[in-house]
């Protein structure tokens, strides 16, 4: 396993996304960590997250915004994503083996794993929109 040099701006973007659950994107990490490094670029930090990305350390998810998300979370887990605000929150809803089961039947490969995206309209969103219908 490739070992790295230790980064003082590489732990501070893994402690700023340690802290989060919105599943922020690299410019979001990069404006939190900018108060404490100041002179980081945001290409120091999309190099940063896709490396941890590629170790396993942060999940890197496409969400179909044009935007990376990333997510401190590696374990097994489903995202709902927002249709009308484009949050990305995590569905607390156990990983569905008979799925990948499923999967692994229909393919002639091999499948090791899967990821779901859920969308429709968070409860924010809804309760919005029901005040904005219901004052009209």
């Amino acid at each position: 396993m490739k070992t790295l040099k230790y980064s003082r701006q590489r732990e501070s973007i893994k402690a700023s996304l340690s802290k989060r659950t919105d599943h922020p994107t690299a410019d979001m990490i990069y404006t939190d960590i900018r108060e404490e490094f100041p002179n980081i670029s945001l290409g120091t930090v999309y190099r940063n997250l896709n490396l941890l990305s590629e170790l396993g350390e942060v999940q890197k998810l496409t969400c179909g915004d044009g935007k990376d998300h990333f997510d401190w979370n590696t374990s097994p887990h489903y995202h709902f994503i927002c249709r009308h605000c484009g949050a990305v929150l995590d569905l607390p809803l156990p990983p569905q083996e008979e799925l990948q089961h499923q999967a692994q039947k229909a393919f002639h490969g091999t499948v090791d794993s899967h990821m779901v995206y859920f969308y429709g309209v968070c409860a924010d969103c809804r309760e919005s929109a029901e005040i904005k219908v219901s004052t009209s």
